[in-house]
């Protein structure tokens, strides 16, 4: 695939980045396209790799190779090379719905697993995939195709993430009448109010929803299903149900001071300043804002990456993240060896945001808070954190140590906790009966998709647990799979 020496004569180049002071100032795209004599030179880097890794999915010893949709890499790569792009777009749709969200927002596990990455720099697969489906956009190649049938089943979808669009698209492709229900404001779920828009700016999930509509999907927002209208009458109404509901219950830190006003959940944080800037480009004041503020970030992902992000866009002033694990190596450990997803220290734009502002990474390794300090009027004024020792043991396990007079205190006004996520919100699930497992997730059978109701199935972080776009994309497509079954069955 690709030019046979093409690995040999072209080395990887990334998606030039805006000046990381200057983009503080606005919520507009971090990076700017390559050219496409740039991105053609990168298809041409892909090699005829005898097993291409990068599309596996699969998980070897715990670690993700590869895509988890099975995205035909090679194959769009060598047509991208080729100046073929037309081609290379229909092998793209053919196993992903939304490539112009996972090219912007995915970790791209691809690359992790990519040949040329044993000696070299990957092929710049993320980047390829998202310059293929925007030039399907700019060139009128992506236009509504309802289907030319329909069944006369009626399903209903129960949240609009990535999921839950991806089931919709799905089903609706199969010919059945699909409505999309959403509680909040805006159709979208994650990819609009858990993703800053200087990732995935909202024309582009608007784009996406309109040409869903006028595929004849029917979206209706600001209702909960399990509290507006039971999932009873929802079931009475439909043929099927799929909740796609992620997994929005955070996870807590229940430390002294908990309870101190200026300690937020970081989704809180980040969903109130979206819908904020979409309503009134943050000119209502209905948000939880940083400026002026010292902001203590706890948590070490990519949600405590986005609360970086915005923060720094308040204009807060001074800005730490604790993150409990020590700082990664910076190439591959004798035991994350290749295919594995690369387990390295990496920069992320924010880290690199907030470094140019205050002059260094905002990121503190193997810490941990122990105390959130207040004033006397209830308010938050600091964080109590010490060193941890952390290592493996034999079997794998994290064990941390507090280092004996390590303990620091930094001061904030405004405390983010991004440490994941429980699962979905359970008093919902008991509302509609729905069993849940040990790990509180909507309970299905191996390798099934169906819930304890007959007829009601799940996908996405409510089933799997939190995790990637991509994966919320696969969970959907293979639920609307098996409601179709369900569906044609009952016929």
């Amino acid at each position: 695939m690709g030019k046979p020496t093409g690995f040999l004569e072209y080395k990887r180049e990334y998606m030039p980045e805006r000046d990381p002071l200057a983009r503080t100032g606005d919520w507009q795209d971090l990076y700017l396209p390559l050219p496409e004599h740039k991105l053609r030179e990168q298809g041409a880097r892909c090699m005829d790799c005898a097993v291409p890794f990068c599309q596996t999915g699969e998980w070897i010893d715990g670690s993700l190779v590869g895509c988890p949709i099975n995205n035909l890499i090679p194959e769009w790569n060598d047509l991208v090379y080729r100046n073929q792009w037309k081609e290379a777009l229909d092998r793209l749709l053919r196993t992903n719905n939304f490539p112009e969200f996972t090219g912007r927002a995915c970790p791209a596990p691809c690359e992790g697993s990519c040949v040329l990455g044993l000696n070299d720099s990957a092929v710049t697969i993320k980047t390829i995939e998202q310059a293929i489906i925007d030039k399907g956009f700019a060139e009128g190649w992506i236009v509504p195709q309802p289907p030319l049938r329909r069944s006369g089943k009626q399903v209903a979808v129960v949240g609009s993430g990535p999921a839950g669009l991806a089931c919709a698209d799905q089903l609706n492709k199969a010919g059945h009448r699909v409505t999309v229900y959403e509680r909040h404001d805006r159709i979208g779920g994650l990819l609009t109010y858990g993703i800053p828009k200087t990732k995935i700016s909202q024309d582009i999930v608007e784009r996406r929803i309109q040409l869903m509509r006028e595929e004849g999907i029917e979206f209706v927002t600001g209702v909960e299903i399990g509290r507006d209208v039971p999932l009873e009458s929802l079931r009475s109404g439909f043929d099927a149900v799929i909740l796609c509901i992620g997994a929005t219950e955070p996870r807590d830190l229940p430390l002294k001071g908990r309870d101190l006003n200026g300690i937020h959940f970081a989704m809180e944080f980040l969903h109130k300043n979206t819908k904020s800037l979409l309503d009134s480009g943050l000119k209502d004041g209905q948000y939880l804002s940083a400026e002026g503020k010292d902001v203590v970030v706890i948590g070490g992902g990519d949600t405590a990456t986005d609360c970086i992000t915005t923060a720094l866009r308040h204009r807060c002033r001074s800005l730490v993240q604790f993150d409990i694990y020590p700082q990664k190596p910076s190439a591959r450990s004798a035991d994350n060896p290749w295919p594995m997803w690369p387990v390295v220290y990496k920069t992320d734009s924010g880290h690199k945001e907030a470094k140019a502002v205050f002059g260094k990474d905002p990121r503190e390794f193997a810490v941990s808070a122990v105390e959130f300090l207040g004033d006397e009027h209830g308010n938050v004024t600091g964080v109590r954190s010490v060193k941890l020792n952390a290592r493996k043991d034999e079997k794998g396990n994290w064990i941390r140590e507090e280092i004996p007079g390590s303990e620091q205190v930094w001061p904030a006004q405004l405390v983010l906790l991004a440490i994941g996520f429980r699962g979905p919100e359970a008093n919902l699930l008991r509302k509609m009966g729905i069993e849940t497992n040990e790990k509180t997730l909507i309970a299905t059978k191996k390798g099934r998709y169906e819930t304890n109701i007959p007829g009601v199935f799940a996908a996405g972080d409510a089933r799997r647990g939190q995790s990637l776009i991509v994966w919320a994309i696969r969970e959907g497509r293979e639920a609307a799979e098996a409601c179709d079954r369900f569906l044609r069955n009952a016929r």
